[in-house]
């Protein structure tokens, strides 16, 4: 009889044990599916929200400014879009003739397709005062009509430079626009706009610059 209880004891302590381990491991699972359920809820949320948007929305800016029309990026930041697109204007850099300045807008596909970075011709690429797929103009980019003081600018190379956003840009690759500006006024604002065409929203963005 003692072996018998004995016997009896010890296959009711291991069944208890053996019932503890499946249920911890039936939690454990059960976490893990919820975690990675939620996960995914969340990832698809994001991607219907960029589904609406197009993928033209900016996504994230450098240095804090929103690269709205009136909260425009510093020269030297970048602007991405949702869909990967990343846009960065350089600083201008002061060239040997008086008051022209040269800077850069570099243009990165971070997409997984083709994209057209300007227009359907060179001269519909670009433009001093807008629309176009990438504008130079005077003045800060809540001005109408440019500058209070009266300056002006003048793009030095528009044609060369939207010739070079006419090639599309595959995924993964980088063109560099340089663009040649000359100011009637030291100090003077000058503001670029970028809003490369795709098949549905494209926001703009907004860097101002200075020629010192």
């Amino acid at each position: 009889m003692e072996a018998a209880e004995r016997s009896t004891d010890g296959g009711s302590g291991d069944g208890g044990s053996s019932r503890e381990q499946r249920w911890f491991v039936g939690c454990a699972t059960a976490l893990s599916v919820l975690t990675v359920l939620g996960l995914l809820g969340i990832w698809g949320l994001s991607e219907a929200e960029k589904g609406l948007d197009g993928y033209g929305q900016l996504e994230e800016t450098t240095y804090g400014a929103s690269g709205s029309v009136a909260d425009p990026l510093a020269p030297g930041t970048s602007a991405r879009y949702e869909d990967g697109l990343k846009v960065t204007v350089s600083e201008p850099l002061r060239e040997p003739e008086e008051r022209t300045y040269s800077f850069t807008v570099t243009y990165e596909n971070g997409t997984d397709e083709p994209l057209s970075p300007g227009g359907s011709s060179a001269d519909e690429s670009v433009s001093e005062y807008g629309p176009a797929p990438l504008v130079v103009r005077a003045g800060e980019p809540l001005d109408d009509y440019g500058p209070d003081d009266g300056s002006t600018s003048d793009w030095l190379n528009r044609l060369e430079a939207g010739a070079e956003l006419l090639p599309r840009l595959g995924a993964g690759e980088t063109v560099t626009v340089p663009v040649r500006v000359a100011g009637s006024a030291a100090g003077m604002p000058i503001t670029v706009e970028v809003a490369p065409p795709n098949d549905g929203y494209r926001e703009a963005a907004y860097w101002q610059l200075t020629l010192g």
